[in-house]
């Protein structure tokens, strides 16, 4: 018997994969959630694209998550692009000025007051490397440690310093309010420092109906030594380790993750591990060894999504690699597991309700979980508590909350609108129509949570039902 696929598979979209049947295949291949790079979408294209996903879904709960540029330092235009040697002097301006051999303006004006002389300036992913040795208003000296081709636009790291820009930019205001009007069911804010500036990209979608789910991007060190406050401010975690990556030793990259993953699944946040998932696979049609073992890590470690990047955005093969993910998820998922869910604290009678469902569950080897929910408030805790094998099947009223379970370990949503009434009765009822759509089949064992079926009070409950 072939085991349903826990994990959860985010595919993000680009020339090569814009179109209805791109999208569709990708959907056939196994992708959940289909990522946006606000960073380059122009509102039209968002636009379009939004509407092939719904149309390619078909009434299946796929998910759309926009990902917000943030605030990203980058140098100006370099026109044509000139080469750095280690050991030579280097100026950066904080105002427009033509670039020169020695010289490249950035668009954050505010530079020199974050920097001290001694700290370190990383730019294109990395590749080239300086030390600052003075800074002046408008004006930052540098020695370049490490050379390479500058050009135009290139990403400026910072490791280790907390910059005073804003978390949401002028773009990322006017990308809000277009991926809202779109109706997206995720937004993830990029660079994300401690807890308030959650609070800010909550407050500017705190106007519509049904805000989408915000995913914080954990980027660099200050954001690692607040994850506590971040955890308990988001709805759940992108481990982005691209730009952590840089801004940490790699040889602690895999700790920062394992720490990360198992922090949140002790406070029941999802999380996402992204980044050079498959990486080789933009030209290659086969992983390398390494990459299906940084994948099997991922989901031993009871990620509730894997992200790809280049992968399907703009590489050759992006059907492949979304099966690929699908075929290394599935087969590790019958391993086991870190079950790092097994330390979690449990304060509430919810949270105690949904371990011994899933206990049960596991237990009885039972095929389903499933769960009755109008807004969602049992079904995370549910996958928090990592069962085993059990799909959680969350019977939900309408397709946006179905959607935002698309990111949970575990969950299959289902839009199933069911009548108040006697609960045993709207329990039958809903098996009968889950066995009639072929999610379940005459036979299986499931575990019921119905905590949302009274209509005066909640009424929690489990139970043990065949089909």
């Amino acid at each position: 018997m072939e085991w349903p696929r826990q994990t959860k598979i985010i595919a993000p979209l680009g020339p090569a994969t814009a179109t209805s049947e791109a999208i569709s295949s990708l959907i056939e291949a196994g992708a959940n959630i289909f990522r946006l790079n606000m960073s380059h979408a122009r509102h039209d294209w968002a636009a379009t694209v939004v509407g092939h996903i719904r149309q390619s879904a078909a009434g299946r709960p796929i998910a759309i998550l926009a990902d917000l540029q943030g605030p990203a330092i980058r140098t100006g235009t370099v026109e044509p692009s000139f080469q750095l040697e280690a050991g030579q002097s280097f100026v950066f301006y904080t105002d427009e000025r033509p670039p020169g051999p020695q010289s490249v303006s950035v668009n954050y004006p505010g530079l020199a007051n974050d920097l001290n002389p001694g700290d370190t300036i990383l730019i294109d992913n990395g590749l080239i490397r300086m030390k600052v040795l003075a800074e002046a208003e408008g004006t930052i000296e540098c020695e370049v440690l490490v050379g390479g081709e500058m050009g135009s636009r290139r990403h400026i790291n910072l490791p280790g310093v907390k910059v005073n820009l804003p978390a949401l930019t002028q773009k990322d205001h006017a990308d809000i309010e277009c991926v809202l009007g779109l109706g997206v069911d995720f937004i993830a804010l990029s660079f994300v420092r401690e807890a308030g500036d959650i609070a800010q990209l909550r407050d500017a979608i705190a106007n519509v109906d049904n805000p989408p789910r915000i995913i914080a991007k954990i980027e660099d060190q200050h954001a690692v030594q607040h994850l506590d406050p971040i955890l308990k401010a988001t709805d759940a975690i992108m481990i982005a380790r691209g730009d952590l990556g840089i801004e940490c030793s790699y040889e602690e990259l895999p700790i920062i993750q394992r720490r990360i993953a198992k922090l949140c699944q002790q406070r029941g946040c999802p999380v996402i591990v992204a980044t050079h998932m498959l990486e080789s696979m933009i030209e290659k049609p086969h992983p390398t060894r390494a990459e299906v073992t940084d994948v099997a890590n991922a989901v031993y470690e009871h990620a509730d999504a894997i992200m790809l990047s280049g992968e399907t955005s703009v590489g050759k093969f992006p059907d492949t690699c979304v099966e690929v993910a699908d075929r290394i998820a599935r087969r590790i998922e019958r391993s086991g597991g870190a079950n790092y869910h097994q330390s979690a604290q449990l304060d509430d009678t919810r949270e105690k309700l949904a371990h011994s469902a899933v206990r049960m569950a596991d237990d009885l080897d039972a095929a389903a979980l499933v769960v009755f929910t109008r807004e969602g408030r049992m079904v995370p805790e549910a996958a928090w508590m990592r069962p085993r094998r059990a799909s959680i099947l969350a019977l939900c009223l309408n397709e946006p909350v179905a959607r935002a379970f698309a990111l949970h370990r575990a969950v299959q949503p289902v839009v199933l609108p069911w009548d108040e009434g006697d609960p045993d009765e709207v329990t039958d009822f809903a098996l009968a129509e889950l066995a009639k759509r072929e999610i379940l089949k005459t036979g299986d064992t499931v575990v019921v949570i119905s905590s949302e079926l009274a209509v005066e009070s909640i009424a929690d409950s489990i139970q043990m039902r065949t089909v």
